[in-house]
């Protein structure tokens, strides 16, 4: 490498270089190859024009006057001296730059993370409420210590922040956002936006920050009628008016949920085989469930009208699908201490007690998943025709108040 260096340029002095005024560039001498450049608008600017690796460059130096005459020379000779041990200023700004860029695109933020984590793995999820509901945690107890926080940036004092409030008095839910924290943290890991241990990790980790769930979680469980009580209380609840009420008698007589009762639709119900198929979508254990009908269920749907404008079976007054709270406001209005979910306890201390059906019966009735592997092939059996037996006897226990003699069905002709 050499500078361009043509004959020597007269050292022009600050008084000079003020009066120049025409286009084009005017060596002022001091340092060769030092020039000022005029453009045709008459705006002035310092350049240093030297030869790297064989071409002319043009090296800007700052304009004029914020860049005075001594300043100029002195920012010429830095430079030369750089051009002279090979450092390129203009290769290595644009490098800076260029690394600069890199790493703000890498700063993304935990609530984008979370977002992006959760378009990833939606096809995952059971179902839509199941989608949302994740997400939706992130944002109400995650987001607002953390969420505009860089996702490279999080640390387990953050991860705790969030937890702390909500590990004793929520156990569940802080377990279920402690696992989603970690989920997005682990995709973050892999798509490049962080590095190191996941702070969110439970073993190892949290696990001696915090104590264990298992050892401070409340379980909840819903209150159920005894299964001598029920028979009077369907009596009670069928002299009752509105699509709520049915919708719970209907939720007992299969022993459903109530969100795949809220949901069902007429074309789910098929009234010939008397059979109703629930999606997957709305079975908690993500798989399709056929729902064998009682004498009892079909003439409680043949009964119920059906509107134009909807498909669905339970259609609330002013259209669409039931809210939860109206199938457990029956109850409240009944003034009866039992959750619409409890009643599917009250179904298997029922089958227990007054029947000796095999329990994997009750258990599909139930649509329960087991990870048994005898209890799996069942599974996959569905086992129809005892479980319509089962139903049919239950719905009898409801409507008479007295259990029938028990039906009597061994696990070795469970498939028969």
């Amino acid at each position: 490498m050499r500078d361009d260096v043509p004959k020597k340029a007269k050292e022009l002095t600050a008084i000079e270089v003020k009066r120049i005024d025409r286009p084009g560039f005017h060596a002022v001498g001091g340092v060769s190859g030092l020039t000022l450049r005029v453009t045709d608008t008459g705006s002035r600017q310092w350049v240093l024009r030297a030869r790297v690796a064989g071409k002319r460059r043009n090296f800007g130096l700052g304009g004029f006057p914020d860049v005075m005459l001594g300043q100029a020379r002195e920012r010429a000779r830095e430079l030369k001296d750089q051009l002279w041990r090979g450092i390129d200023p203009v290769a290595e700004r644009r490098a800076a730059e260029d690394a600069r860029r890199a790493e703000e695109a890498k700063q993304l933020t935990f609530a984008e993370a979370a977002h992006q984590c959760h378009a990833a793995k939606q096809d995952e999820f059971r179902n839509l409420k199941h989608r949302k509901d994740w997400i939706r945690s992130l944002e109400h107890y995650a987001f607002p210590t953390m969420g505009k926080l860089p996702v490279s940036a999080i640390e387990l004092g953050h991860v705790k922040a969030v937890l702390d409030p909500i590990w004793k008095e929520k156990t569940e839910t802080a377990s279920r956002i402690r696992q989603r924290i970690e989920s997005v943290l682990s995709w973050a890991t892999v798509s490049g936006y962080r590095e190191g241990d996941n702070p969110a990790r439970w073993k190892g980790n949290l696990e001696v920050a915090l104590p264990a769930p298992r050892k401070i979680r409340k379980r909840d469980h819903y209150r159920a009628l005894p299964w001598n009580d029920v028979p009077a209380f369907m009596e009670a609840l069928r002299q009752r008016p509105g699509m709520g009420a049915r919708a719970l008698e209907f939720a007992i007589l299969t022993t459903a949920r109530s969100g795949e009762v809220r949901g069902a639709t007429w074309d789910e119900i098929d009234l010939d085989v008397r059979t109703w198929t629930v999606p997957a979508e709305r079975i908690k254990a993500g798989k399709q469930h056929r729902v064998p009908l009682s004498d009892e269920a079909v003439a409680l749907l043949e009964a119920l009208p059906r509107f134009a404008n909807s498909d669905l079976v339970f259609t609330a007054p002013r259209g669409g699908a039931l809210s939860d709270m109206s199938i457990s406001a029956v109850c409240k209005r009944m003034q009866v201490d039992a959750a619409p979910h409890g009643f599917r306890s009250t179904f298997k201390d029922w089958a227990r007690s007054c029947t000796t059906y095999a329990d994997e019966v009750s258990e599909l009735a139930l649509a329960h998943v087991n990870s048994d592997a005898t209890r799996a092939a069942y599974a996959r059996d569905e086992l129809l025709p005892q479980r319509a037996r089962l139903m049919a006897d239950w719905a009898r226990f409801l409507r008479k108040g007295t259990p029938d003699a028990a039906t009597v069905t061994s696990i070795e002709d469970a498939r028969v």
